[in-house]
């Protein structure tokens, strides 16, 4: 505080209340293919219906990436996704030419300036923007006798308030248009000719407000409205589109109202194209996340980058699943192949940070009414995220408690007990299907090839959530002097949260140092600070050895307890 120069009261207010902050553990990030969407942007999703609202329903290209996202939101209500796009995808347009318009900071970087003759583009790159068709009808009486869409709205177009408060001339400006988007195909919403959106008065004004003080400028009521296609120009048909009302104009109407969209493509993403989506990731700065979904995999390339992720951030984990040719009609080798898979393909990746499980399970896809084959990573990864909600992290997600999984009609194969051990001692995870007692993760090792407290899910995850609540908290402590006073604030700080968590089950015991010991007068002088955290890790039970003994009638259990 500053010394007083002169009598006088001076209060100060010093907070000393800070405590260990509760960390997020159950978000789940996805890079995916996907027909629909903003394509390598996060998106958040919290259900499926959301899902399919933002990236679309499945179809045979995309069902894989779709039910792995959706089959980890039957756990979880909190994904990101990024969609991922392969080279040669492009918008549909009103003129057929190519356009790629990835997401909305693409277009008000690239697009928004109104270049091109594009009227009208297609929201997001792929085959669903070639059944999009806008049609327009403006204040020409002839096109609203005969415009097909009249009856969808109150009143006819004309000249807006706005223009007519605004506008001195004495003719009437008729700026105001309405606006149709219609599903030609019916690939979009199932019924061909649906319409998905409308817009009505709209202003061809670029000042024009509403009532409420938006902006009625139709490319600002598309732009930012619309689920369905971008403005990119006005239409070549009439002038004055764009000018400000008190230039005093007349805003000539068009002659062609409708513009069908083509030219979208769709492409699917190479393991290059999904790496730099998941790339958007990588900052723990930017984005909190826990779990990192795979989806499928067929080699190490992505397994390898997903690895560096989390290796680099130390705060989320990576859930992965074989390939599909070794578990997928390959009956009575698939154990073999996964032992060939873990010793050859992917022999170099060594983490605690990466959870495999064995296979695939078959389930109904309802919106194309046939089964497919899905990889369980999704599964796993909501498994992890249900115990968080219903325990904590720091509990096993696996066995009969809380391994159950979801959505199973079979699984690809059902792993035999000498085959569980096969995968085991190659760290997959084996998930059983057992009668009466339904499909269920049966192990809960991480990727770790030596052994370590660290080859356990339940330990790594209590560490990721030990690490990142300390560390955020210990930022309290940036700047301040490396002393007495700021030691014993930071380990009163870190105390009774190992204290709580030791009494939620998640460790066996700690010891906090941070002291003269720890912090010698070359930390001090080199501006560091050391807090020594020990921790005893609790342990799942993985076997179990029941000894049942047969004992004469008249022997004494004293004499035989502990013996056998």
């Amino acid at each position: 505080m500053a010394f007083q120069l002169s009598p006088g009261v001076n209060v100060s207010e010093v907070d000393l209340t800070t405590a260990i902050p509760s960390v997020s553990t159950t978000v789940g990030a996805f890079a995916g293919d996907f027909q629909w969407g903003p394509a390598n942007e996060i998106v958040s999703i919290s259900n499926e219906v959301q899902l399919v609202e933002r990236f679309g329903k499945p179809d045979s290209n995309t069902f894989t990436s779709f039910f792995t996202a959706s089959n980890f939101l039957q756990y979880s209500n909190d994904l990101r996704i990024v969609r991922s796009l392969g080279s040669g995808a492009f918008n549909a347009t009103t003129t057929g030419t190519g356009v790629l318009i990835e997401n909305r900071s693409d277009y008000e970087d690239n697009h928004s300036s109104g270049t091109g003759s594009n009227v009208f583009a297609a929201r997001y790159p792929g085959l669903l923007g070639n059944s999009i068709k806008v049609s327009i009808c403006d204040a020409n009486t002839t096109l609203l006798a005969t415009w097909p869409y009249a009856d969808d709205f109150d009143a006819n177009p004309g000249t807006s308030d706005y223009v007519t408060r605004n506008n001195s001339n004495d003719t009437l400006a008729n700026d105001e248009i309405h606006i149709v988007v219609l599903d030609t195909t019916g690939r979009i919403s199932g019924t061909a000719n649906t319409i998905l959106e409308k817009f009505a008065f709209a202003s061809k004004a670029s000042d024009a407000k509403t009532d409420d003080g938006s902006s009625n400028y139709y490319k600002d009521v598309i732009n930012s409205r619309s689920k369905y296609i971008w403005w990119l120009s006005h239409p070549s048909e009439g002038t004055n589109w764009g000018r400000i009302a008190g230039d005093n104009l007349v805003y000539t109407k068009v002659a062609s109202t409708t513009y069908t969209l083509s030219g979208g493509v769709t492409a699917a993403p190479s393991a290059a194209n999904r790496n730099t989506a998941y790339d958007l990731f990588s900052n723990p700065d930017s984005i909190d996340i826990s779990f990192i979904l795979a989806g499928e995999t067929t080699g190490s390339t992505t397994i390898t980058a997903l690895s560096a992720i989390a290796e680099s951030r130390k705060d989320c984990m990576v859930f992965i699943s074989p390939q599909r040719s070794d578990v997928v009609d390959n009956a009575g080798n698939e154990a073999t192949a996964l032992e060939t898979w873990r010793n050859q393909t992917v022999t170099s990746i060594a983490s605690s940070y990466i959870v495999c499980d064995s296979g695939y399970k078959y389930q109904f896809d309802k919106y194309n009414d046939v089964y497919r084959y899905l990889p369980l990573n999704g599964d796993i990864a909501g498994l992890c995220a249900r115990t968080d909600l219903q325990r904590d992290p720091w509990f096993s997600p696996a066995g009969i408690n809380r391994g159950q999984i979801k959505n199973v009609i079979k699984l690809s194969w059902n792993p035999t007990p000498s085959q569980r051990d096969t995968l085991y001692k190659n760290g997959i995870n084996p998930v059983v299907t057992f009668p009466g007692e339904g499909t269920i993760l049966y192990g809960d090792k991480t990727f770790l090839t030596r052994p370590s407290s660290f080859d356990r899910i339940n330990v790594r995850r209590l560490f990721i959530v030990l690490e990142k609540a300390v560390a955020k908290a210990a930022r309290s402590s940036l700047f301040e002097f490396n002393d007495d006073f700021t030691r014993a604030q930071f380990v009163n700080l870190v105390e009774p949260f190992l204290r709580d968590v030791q009494g939620r089950r998640g460790i066996y015991d700690f010891r906090v140092v941070c002291d003269t010991t720890n912090n010698t007068a070359e930390v001090i002088d080199t501006n560091r600070f050391i807090g020594d955290i020990y921790i005893k890790p609790a342990r799942s039970i993985n076997f179990i050895q029941l000894n049942f003994v047969a004992t004469r009638t008249g022997v004494s259990f004293d004499e035989i307890v502990g013996r056998f």
